[in-house]
């Protein structure tokens, strides 16, 4: 069995896009005719020259390999062009191509891909949902008033979910690690506050950052929150700097989380080395799922735990999941669960009372709709997110939407 084809749909969801401006979907078929599919996680550049990226990779690195030879691909794409280090374009474009494999592998012998991993650790796996604006509810309040995030996380655990995140700390900024505005901080600690009184001891609160501040900043508003609680503090500074990453994680008593903007092993086992204790990969990016494997093999030697990002469409989702029923450390899984999510692809996991089962169908178990795909094209040639170029605004406050695309 070898690889012979590969077919790329770029996908964009609709309004208001939670999962980000476009997915981009890949699709092999070996030569015996078994198909899979893998997702691409957000790229540094616009999708039409990431189409290009995946075709290369698969042209250069996989096309007429066997799709079992996972390892000496990753190695190919790893050491390609003389580099021998982390390279978020080029293993983003192969970590999709890499979970197709599995999906081929999983199907060719009629079992899941958790199968293939070591077999079935969990039979189900806690989940957990960002809150996001209701239809028909004011975005843009949305985001800075603590009594609707409440009420949107009270809904969330009426549901049955166990885990809720939340990032109100301030702007997503091109300008690297910066203070926090007192505002931003007295309004991260006021979320928690309502969203705790709100749902007590019924669901973890996730707090996130999105690498926004320098150790100092992060501290200060790591003390503002620890008294509600929180499970983690996500990625409190810049994804690139191990040593504020350790400075942050000595002086507070919340676990530290980071990993959704990391690639490979070997940037993870930085994060590890450096006092993070829970690794989110995503495994769109982070060299798909086998590399997903090795990391979540690192964190449980270390004594941390795995809680794979998902900020993208149902491939990945299904992926993530496989990896999970898989682990010992898993902690839990990020999910969306959208209308879209649901129709693009059939045989979708869905998360039922805060858990998903282990998937049975061989493979990832899904299958994509072409006929959905092609209805919603991407139309843009703009970032899958984007950073603001404006600094924090230390005089109005600030806020994040989410990841909504405009």
């Amino acid at each position: 069995m070898r690889l012979k084809d590969i077919e790329i749909f770029a996908v964009s969801p609709p309004p208001p896009g939670w999962g980000g401006r476009y997915w981009l979907i890949v699709r092999l078929t070996a030569d015996n005719g078994i198909t899979g599919l893998g997702e691409v996680y957000a790229s540094a550049v616009g999708p039409r020259a990431m189409e290009a990226v995946i075709e290369d990779v698969f042209a250069r690195h996989m096309e007429g390999e066997s799709p079992e030879n996972i390892e000496l691909m990753f190695r190919r794409v790893y050491s390609s062009g003389f580099t021998q280090r982390p390279d978020p374009t080029v293993m983003g474009a192969f970590s999709g191509l890499e979970m197709a494999c599995w999906d081929i592998l999983g199907k060719a012998r009629e079992r899941p891909v958790w199968a293939l991993l070591g077999g079935r650790m969990n039979d189900r796996v806690r989940a957990y949902t960002y809150l996001y604006p209701a239809p028909g509810q004011d975005a843009d309040r949305f985001w800075i008033d603590p009594d609707m995030a409440a009420e949107a996380a009270a809904d969330r655990v009426a549901e049955g979910w166990t885990a809720v995140k939340f990032d109100p700390a301030g702007p997503y900024t091109i300008r690297g690690g910066h203070m926090p505005a007192k505002s931003d901080i007295a309004l991260s600690a006021g979320f928690c506050a309502a969203i705790r009184d709100a749902v007590g001891d019924r669901a973890d609160l996730l707090f996130g950052t999105h690498g926004q501040f320098i150790p100092g900043g992060a501290i200060r508003l790591a003390k503002a929150i620890e008294p509600y609680d929180p499970l983690w503090f996500e990625e409190p500074v810049p994804p690139d700097d191990f040593p504020a990453l350790a400075a942050v994680a000595r002086a507070t008593s919340i676990p530290v989380a980071c990993g959704e903007r990391l690639t490979t092993k070997a940037e993870f086992a930085q994060a590890l080395a450096h006092g993070v204790r829970i690794v989110q990969p995503a495994l769109g990016r982070a060299g798909g799922i086998w590399e997903g494997r090795k990391i979540a093999t690192l964190a449980e030697a270390a004594g941390a735990q795995i809680a794979p990002h998902l900020y993208a469409g149902p491939v990945e989702w299904a992926a993530n999941l496989h990896l999970a029923v898989s682990c010992p450390n898993i902690l839990m899984v990020e999910a969306i669960e959208t209308q879209f999510h649901d129709t693009l692809v059939t045989g979708r996991p869905r998360v039922e009372g805060g858990f998903a089962q282990a998937p049975e169908a061989p493979g990832l178990g899904i299958e994509l709709d072409e006929a959905v795909a092609a209805a919603h094209p991407v139309t843009t040639d703009r970032l899958h997110l984007e950073m603001q170029e404006a600094p924090c605004d230390w005089k109005n406050g600030n806020a994040f939407t989410g990841g909504a695309a405009d």
